[in-house]
């Protein structure tokens, strides 16, 4: 029994030590795969799509010396399908397509309108794409896009994919959109899907003007006021309904959406002066609690009522202000109330009956109104989201200019 044991541990050994040391060119490792960190998919002339793949040069020498960084590379191929446009670019490429560390998958606006739906769920089934992958729908071609997203800041391109998002946490014009997320939103029967809008840097358009549109209130994807070189932007979102796009929001409306969906604790905006006829003032404004949301039905049709409330601060000055005044600092509150209000109430009433597309998510409050599952989806709530009005409270206390609350 003794020598039957020794001879099975070393046959153990023998094997670990085989498939340890085996160089066989079947085992997946760098030499073999091409890492795509970010996909494109747009429509040609005849509705063929054109997948464009962006992956780094691997092949820099890390020992150059050189502080520039590895640059990227772009290939596009024309398919009747995802999976066929991988398959020939794995020919093309000499090696496999790995989706594994995909950080970005971005769609035209082209096909969006169209309808993403097939694309998106072949996506969610490739067991190498990750549900935490971010989804850009591009005002331009998915390939433009990709090509001019240009990191400034970061070494790499696919770092720059995993940080590009991180200012919607406190500016509050774009918000973190994935593909896991989209499908379970596309599949849900009390909301809607949404996506990030993007494009690259264009001239800004000239908007019509009203009570809440400064510059920056207005400004999205392609129609921004960014100057410089062209790189690609993210500002707004692309709404969808049925995995259609049904249109896109500016900078003001997603902010509208990150407040009352609690996707933000602070932000900055800016109100009209009321101590100044053309004037404006910046205003930091902070949840004191999240936003209350109560549903009910009312002749069939939804009405939402949304409370807020926000503590601010001034961070506009001036050497006449006079911001340690309550009266003032009451008045101010009141244009706080007065702008959110104004502009929470515009953008509920285009997503539901322009859009008609409840990203926010509301269907989920009206579910305790109906007895049964059955009950609730022979209401059919994506189809009477349009049928909706609301009743928006907000309540602002402006308490003084930051630096100055304590002088």
């Amino acid at each position: 029994m003794g020598t039957r044991l020794k001879v099975f541990i070393v046959l153990i050994i023998f094997v670990i030590l085989t498939v340890a040391f085996s160089n066989s060119y079947s085992t997946v490792n760098i030499d073999n795969i091409a890492i795509v960190v970010a996909m494109g998919i747009d429509l040609d002339e005849n509705n063929k799509l054109n997948m464009s793949f962006q992956y780094t040069n691997s092949s820099t020498n890390p020992e150059s010396g050189s502080s520039e960084s590895p640059k990227s590379i772009i290939k596009t191929v024309n398919a009747s399908s995802i999976n066929s446009a991988i398959n020939i670019m794995n020919s093309q490429m000499g090696k496999e397509l790995s989706l594994s560390h995909c950080k970005l998958i971005v769609f035209s606006e082209k096909i969006a309108k169209q309808g993403i739906a097939d694309e998106i769920y072949t996506l969610i089934n490739d067991i190498q794409i990750r549900p935490s992958t971010n989804i850009v729908i591009s005002k331009c071609s998915a390939e433009y896009y990709i090509s001019n997203s240009k990191p400034v800041l970061e070494p790499l391109i696919s770092k720059y994919y995993e940080l590009f998002l991180n200012s919607s946490q406190y500016t509050g014009y774009t918000s973190n959109a994935t593909i896991g997320e989209f499908f379970d939103k596309m599949i849900c029967n009390s909301c809607t899907p949404y996506a990030i809008l993007g494009g690259v840097n264009l001239q800004l358009s000239d908007d019509s003007k009203e009570f809440s549109s400064t510059i920056e209130a207005t400004s999205k994807s392609n129609h921004s006021n960014l100057s410089g070189s062209i790189t690609s932007e993210n500002i707004g979102l692309a709404v969808f309904n049925n995995g259609v796009m049904t249109g896109e929001l500016n900078a003001i409306e997603t902010l509208s959406f990150m407040c009352l969906t609690n996707k933000i604790n602070g932000f900055l905006i800016t109100i009209p002066n009321p101590s100044s006829e053309n004037g404006y003032l910046d205003v930091y404004l902070k949840h004191t609690k999240n936003s209350k949301i109560d549903v009910s039905l009312v002749n069939g049709s939804p009405f939402i009522k949304i409370e807020c409330d926000y503590n601010g601060q001034i961070y506009s000055m001036s050497k006449d202000s006079n911001y340690l005044n309550s009266e003032t600092l009451d008045v101010i509150s009141n244009t706080c109330n007065r702008y959110l209000e104004y502009i929470f109430e515009n953008y509920l009433y285009r997503t539901s009956k322009e859009l008609k597309s409840d990203i926010n998510g509301f269907g989920t409050h009206s579910l305790k109104l109906f007895l049964t599952s059955d009950e609730y989806n022979d209401y059919d709530w994506n189809s009477h989201y349009q049928d909706s009005f609301f009743d928006i409270s907000v309540d602002v206390n402006v308490k003084s200019a930051s630096l100055l609350s304590d002088t």
